[in-house]
């Protein structure tokens, strides 16, 4: 029986399943993961595909896909100068460096790691700056090292978050900052489709396999506290459209889903409006004085 990665509590309800991925609720801190993960291998699979088409279409300034990332990168880095304005930028899970390359262009000292080899290859070769392969695991960063620490949509997709953030805590500088970003379980949008989710077999949010965990507001503040960090500001967005429900030239062919799409991308969009959105930033800070973290048996 798994246990939950935030309390380590080993009682859960079950919440959806897909392809025979089970999407459980954890009873006492409503942390929502998957029961019963892909393999590690399965999941370095996910992350080691041939991409070169990709990485050839981010070379081209011109592309939809291009633009679409340098945005994301400059909501990235408003996010981030909100607590820091300079100092050593570590992003773990930098995929091809354009928020990278922003940030070193706007007075940070930047370094990266990417777990995908051909994406870590494209951003040393772009920006120029120091990528590392594989996990935060193995950074060769030292010890109290970094004033900032950024996680943009990986947090979801490790096995195991909570150590993950007790690295980054290790990285940072006391007064340091962890900054992430993940999709919303309690946004507008994914508990207002929910109910027909069983029925069509049909729940864009949750993305298993890839996302293992599906974060709220509340479990990613309890795991940040649980590390020992001091939870800042918190910003509600909502995932791009087109990721969500398809592009409008897919829609277009499929009739179903441009109803569910018509009527559920309104509260996806509603939802930042009213503290609801289907995806968040979070800024939490190393105390300067340490402070005692609870580690779960």
């Amino acid at each position: 029986m798994s246990r939950c990665n935030c309390c380590n509590d080993e009682n859960s309800t079950p919440v959806f399943e897909f392809n025979t991925y089970k999407l459980v609720s954890c009873n006492t801190c409503q942390l929502v993961y998957i029961q019963n993960p892909p393999t590690q291998d399965s999941i370095q699979e996910l992350y080691t595909a041939p991409d070169q088409d990709y990485h050839t279409e981010l070379r081209d300034k011109t592309s939809l896909h291009y633009r679409r990332i340098a945005r994301c990168a400059a909501e990235h880095l408003a996010f981030v100068r909100k607590v820091a304005k300079e100092g050593m930028l570590v992003d773990i899970g930098c995929s091809t460096g354009q928020f990278l390359g922003l940030a070193a262009d706007n007075g940070f000292e930047c370094a990266g790691i990417e777990l995908a080899r051909n994406s870590a290859k494209f951003a040393a070769q772009e920006t120029g700056l120091p990528i590392e392969t594989g996990s935060i695991h193995d950074t060769k960063h030292a010890s109290d090292s970094c004033d900032v620490v950024t996680m943009f949509d990986v947090i979801e997709h490790v096995p195991d978050p909570s150590r993950d953030i007790a690295e980054a805590y290790r990285l940072l500088k006391p007064g340091g900052w962890l900054i992430m970003s993940t999709p919303n379980i309690d946004g507008l949008f994914p508990r207002a489709s929910y109910g027909l989710a069983s029925k069509l077999n049909y729940w864009p949010h949750p993305e298993p396999p890839h996302h293992l965990y599906q974060f709220s507001v509340n479990t990613m503040t309890a795991m940040l506290e649980n590390g020992g960090f001091e939870v800042g500001a918190v910003e509600h967005h909502n995932i791009d459209l087109a990721y969500t429900f398809g592009a409008p030239s897919t829609l277009m062919r499929m009739p179903k889903r441009l109803a569910y799409a018509a009527v559920f991308a309104p509260l996806a969009k509603l939802g930042p409006l009213v503290g609801q959105g289907d995806w968040f930033y979070v800024a939490a800070q190393k105390p300067k004085v340490p402070a005692m973290r609870r580690v779960a048996a």
